[in-house]
């Protein structure tokens, strides 16, 4: 099945009943040393009842910015100023923060990306979703919780009346985003904010929340969909804004500017998206800064030459893995969950290895007893044909730099309080005498500069990175230990599309001038099309298909592997124009 395409017409039709919120000449600037910083410029658009209009660009473009703007979320500082600002009819320049408030839930509802932040651990799920019903006073005390049961089974939430009084952290990643989406909307408002709703989310969960903010368009809501996905946006979207650097660059109807895009910038973001296409060739998105294998000597961290190609580096076998219920328990704690099951795979020297599947099919299990993290329950992992797994951290810890791994997200796997200087010689490990504080800040720039950055970046600390750059600094952290094994755990899934293909480019120079290994775990089929070279599929903590990564995603032979490719967003951007 695949994610729904909304028609224009629907909006055209719609139109004429005015708009739910209309900008003209927007601007936003915040405060800083020197002057006022402009993050949003000269923007004008339109929401519609019935409607999807759709705000893309990179990471810092206003895209955020512009979507608070509309319910007067932007920080007090911000200072906002338009030729326009009319929500709901009325002039939106005049509010005060009441104003503000009544508006918030009622009118329009906002989905943020991440469910597990944006909802509050110490509330039930009822108790989240109900607030704005008790807060508007839409219902009485006594009818709120059949009026969240109901909103619930809207947003497809299974068994409702098990679900309401489950916590956040009790519920899966998709389970979480319908919970906030059933938040933000059960106040029937008329226009659905939505930030970044599917960023993260594996491909059928993806398709799932796209279908449901699809189906609220078609009754009749207006939905502002902020993305950096523009896959996401081709399938659901009547219009799009362009967005870079706080100015629209270019906007129309979805099909035609994804299909005949105008600016450079857009013909930027469509050529830096990941797919078969793009396998084997550098995303035209990149800009590459780091250096390849056929640029200058290698500077400090030696090449691998040492291994003969095809080299078996690392085996797992027969791997099982179970847990205990966690939480509170429904079922008595007699029941353990199967997080892995006799997964095996062999990984050779300098290949990339790919591993997908939806949330909770046992990918991130697999790479924490890789990495030796976890032990499993049976089977083992053998790096270079002797024991890995089975070892004690003090028989592992000399050959622990051989298997180093990039998280998803680094800024919270790095310590706060430490530069990134601090940072990388952390992991700085070499047999015989320990390197002098001199020698580790000159490894520690060597490894910035093969990721594109500087020694400038030592004395910084990592929140004071962009995303990209805190990316380059775990890749780099990694790199340092030189390892022969790399675990990449969603390493880009949360990377604007620009991004995204620096890093990707970025970890291919380097696979090809080290001859690492990857075991590149993704949600991101196309991302994992492009970089692989073979593929396991896994489901319910099992290896249902692996092979070549080009036959399997062209030739599927099991029905899960069909269902994760159908489900890949962008359908116009993949037929013809």
């Amino acid at each position: 099945m695949t994610a729904p395409t909304l028609t224009t017409s629907t909006s055209a039709r719609d139109a004429s009943r005015g708009p739910l919120v209309e900008v003209d000449s927007l601007s936003v600037t915040f405060p800083a040393r020197g002057g006022a910083v402009p993050a949003v410029h000269d923007v004008s658009f339109a929401v519609h009842p019935g409607e999807c209009v759709a705000i893309v660009g990179e990471s810092g473009s206003g895209k955020s910015v512009t979507a608070r703007s509309l319910v007067g979320l932007n920080p007090r500082e911000a200072v906002t100023g338009a030729g326009a600002l009319r929500v709901d009819g009325r002039d939106g320049l005049r509010f005060s923060a009441r104003d503000w408030r009544a508006l918030r839930g009622r009118f329009a509802g906002l989905v943020l990306q991440d469910a597990l932040v944006s909802l509050d651990p110490l509330r039930t799920v009822g108790q989240e979703v109900g607030e704005p019903v008790r807060h508007h006073r839409l219902a009485p005390r006594a009818h709120v919780r059949g009026r969240v049961l109901d909103t619930l089974r809207a947003v497809g939430i299974p068994e409702p009346d098990r679900r309401i009084d489950a916590y956040p952290h009790e519920l899966s990643g998709g389970l979480r985003q319908r919970a906030l989406i059933a938040s933000a909307i059960a106040a029937e408002p008329r226009l659905i904010i939505a930030d970044e709703p599917t960023t993260a989310l594996d491909v059928t969960v993806q398709r799932q929340i796209v279908e449901l903010l699809a189906a609220r368009v078609a009754e009749g809501t207006g939905l502002l969909l902020i993305s950096h996905d523009l896959a996401v946006v081709a399938d659901i979207a009547d219009r799009v804004l362009v967005m870079e650097r706080g100015r629209v660059v270019e906007d129309g109807p979805v099909r035609e500017v994804l299909s005949h895009p105008r600016a450079a910038y857009t013909r930027r973001l469509l050529a830096a998206i990941p797919s078969a296409a793009s396998r084997g060739a550098r995303l035209t998105g990149d800009r590459p800064s780091a250096p390849t294998a056929t640029d200058t000597a290698v500077r400090g961290l030696p090449r691998r030459a040492d291994a003969p190609e095809g080299k078996v580096v690392l085996e797992a076998r027969g791997l099982t893995k179970t847990y205990a219920p966690s939480g509170r328990s429904r079922t008595g704690g007699q029941q353990r969950f199967t997080a892995l099951d006799d997964v095996s795979f062999r990984l050779h020297r300098g290949e990339a290895l790919g591993i997908v599947g939806e949330s909770g099919s046992g990918k991130t299990t697999c790479a924490d007893i890789v990495l030796a993290l976890t032990r499993p329950d049976s089977g083992e992992v053998r790096l270079h044909g002797g024991p890995w797994s089975a070892l004690t951290e003090r028989e592992r810890r000399a050959s622990r730099r051989l298997v180093q791994y990039v998280p998803q997200d680094p800024l919270s796997s790095f310590d706060p309080r430490w530069t990134v200087g601090q940072v990388l010689a952390e992991n700085i490990h070499r047999p015989g005498a320990s390197p002098s504080r001199s020698q580790r800040r000159d490894l520690a720039a060597t490894a910035l500069e093969r990721v594109g950055l500087t020694a400038d970046h030592l004395t910084r600390r990592p929140r004071s990175l962009s995303g990209g750059q805190r990316q380059r600094v775990a890749i780099a952290r990694a790199l340092i230990a030189e390892p022969e094994i790399i675990v990449c755990d969603e390493p880009v899934s949360a990377l604007d599309v620009l991004i995204q293909a620096q890093v990707l480019g970025l970890i291919a120079d380097l696979r090809s001038e080290l001859g690492t290994s990857l075991l590149f775990i993704s949600h991101d089929l196309g991302v994992v099309h492009h970089l692989t070279d073979r593929v396991l599929v896994f489901k319910d903590g099992r290896v249902v298909e692996r092979g070549d990564v080009e036959e399997v995603f062209t030739s599927p032979g099991h029905p899960y592997t069909r269902e994760l490719l159908a489900s890949l967003p962008g359908r116009r951007l993949r037929e013809p124009s």
